[in-house]
């Protein structure tokens, strides 16, 4: 059984990664350092982009129909 390809390319994975930590590390960081509550806004990004790579693993490890294999 083959698993569908996701929409996200090798690379457009990494980098989403790559923004996922970033920006989850940015936020404690700013509430720490930063007054006012704009570290909320990498809170929202970080769960915006995970939700991203998690719609993405859900599309690669659905299996792929037999009618689409040809």
């Amino acid at each position: 059984m083959r698993q569908a390809p996701g929409f996200l390319s090798v690379r457009q994975r990494r980098i989403a990664w790559l923004a996922f930590l970033l920006t989850a590390v940015q936020a404690p960081v700013s509430a720490r350092l930063v007054d006012d509550g704009s570290w909320l806004f990498s809170l929202c990004v970080s769960l915006m982009v995970a939700t991203v790579i998690l719609a993405d693993d859900a599309s690669r490890r659905r299996p792929v129909d037999a009618g689409s294999l040809e």
